[in-house]
């Protein structure tokens, strides 16, 4: 199983000056890769439904900074050689995707051929709103974009005209990306572990520490194997990434549940450690030990 850890880019614990450093002291820790996570905007107060919480609401600041995920990976790729680094996850449907298209294959052209690209369909009606993408129909636009997305690193995409995007033919994006960018669908409704099986390289789960429940996970992960099966594609070559949040301080309680994690068919776990008090070379290695004990 990799470890992976989220890197330090947002709040206020951490200054934004510090993202590259912090990069390079993760790397030096041991750990396999490094994620961002995203938010472009956020309001005063949040409305909508948070899909990640039993009562649906969303109870960080939305006054927390967060430096753009795109731009802390680039941060990290500048000063890390073995890492491999990723988005946990980025909001497909409210971005450009030719210029989404053109910044992942810039940094994976930066790091060497390491970005992985965990994108979700987004929850936040008023993020959206702010950015002009509408929320409605941000499903089909995912979809839809994904391919758009492939089509787009081969550097000479087919002209096309849908629904959601008019791409002129003859249009050039370069540099391509450095290798395959792997492209994980996350969320957990019914679409979207669809979405995961028929599209997705792989999936990208998300739990609590304190709500880990690997039974759940084992449920879903057989459910995106059998969808793929049925959509003519090989179940096993289908990577399954899970980010463990509300994991700072407790990776003792991660490591008595890594076993199960393995069994229910986890390859990735992503969690935290403490920006300014933690241990992250303590943290690591307490975790690859279980997983190497499983």
């Amino acid at each position: 199983m990799r470890i992976g850890v989220k890197l330090p880019h947002t709040g206020t614990a951490v200054p934004a000056a510090s993202v590259a450093e912090r990069a390079r002291e993760l790397e030096r820790a041991g750990f396999d890769s490094l994620w961002v996570s995203d938010h472009v905007v956020q309001p005063e107060v949040i409305e909508s439904r948070y899909p990640f919480a039993a009562d649906g609401r969303a109870t960080w600041p939305t006054d927390t900074p967060y430096v753009e995920a795109l731009v802390a990976l680039a941060a990290a790729a500048a000063v890390t050689e073995r890492v491999r680094l990723g988005t946990a996850a980025l909001v497909l449907p409210q971005r450009n995707p030719v210029l989404l298209a053109k910044q992942v294959a810039s940094v994976d052209a930066l790091s060497g051929g390491r970005v992985a690209l965990g994108v979700g369909a987004g929850w936040m009606r008023e993020e959206f709103a702010a950015l002009g993408m509408p929320f409605d129909g941000r499903g089909a636009r995912m979809e839809e974009w994904i391919t758009l997305l492939r089509e787009c690193w081969t550097g000479r995409p087919a002209g096309r005209s849908t629904p959601h995007y008019d791409l002129p033919p003859g249009t050039i994006v370069l540099p391509t990306p450095a290798h395959a960018v792997p492209l994980y669908v996350g969320g957990h409704s019914p679409a979207a572990l669809r979405r995961a099986a028929r599209l997705g390289d792989g999936w990208l789960a998300q739990q609590a520490v304190p709500e880990l429940d690997p039974d759940r996970l084992a449920s879903e992960i057989a459910t995106i194997r059998t969808t793929a099966a049925g959509a003519g594609r090989d179940p096993s070559s289908l990577y399954v990434a899970l980010r463990l949040v509300a994991s700072t301080g407790r990776s003792a309680e991660v490591a008595r549940r890594i076993a199960d994690l393995g069994r229910a068919g986890v390859d990735e776990i992503i969690v935290d450690v403490d920006p300014v008090d933690g241990d992250a070379r303590a943290d690591h290695d307490l975790l690859r030990d279980a997983a190497g004990a499983r």
